[in-house]
């Protein structure tokens, strides 16, 4: 199963909602009508998650950005990380940044010597 085929939108719930919305008004006892006030309510309550949707994911697209950009500016710095040995220990090791790249999933990768890491698991940088 994709997993973002799961991701339910504003969007996705406010359609739902002005379906069931709709369904009410049509089969509503003309005695007891809807409340406009909790409708427009409702509806105000839909537009404000939208606008929060639409910021997190304008967040994300600059956070991916700028992490693109640092990860470029370390090319040819030494940088040390984390990584596992021959023996199975880990341990810090050093080496320059010669190339970086995203992989399939858009994780930063660069690659120092014959080592491909994480951005996220550099320790430090140097000249």
């Amino acid at each position: 199963m994709n997993p973002l085929s799961a991701i339910v939108t504003a969007s996705d719930i406010q359609m739902d909602y002005m379906r069931l919305l709709v369904a009410q008004l049509q089969n509503q006892n003309p005695l007891e009508p809807l409340d406009n006030n909790e409708m427009a309510s409702q509806l105000a309550q839909f537009s404000q998650l939208q606008q929060l949707e639409t910021i997190n994911h304008s967040f994300a697209r600059v956070l991916t950005n700028a992490s693109r950009t640092y990860a470029a500016s370390l090319l040819g710095k030494d940088v040390s990380f984390l990584a596992e040995t021959q023996t199975g220990a880990i341990e810090t090791q050093n080496g320059k940044v010669e190339q970086v790249y995203n992989d399939v999933d858009g994780e930063i990768f660069l690659m120092v010597g014959d080592r491909a890491i994480r951005l996220e698991d550099v320790l430090s940088v140097k000249q």
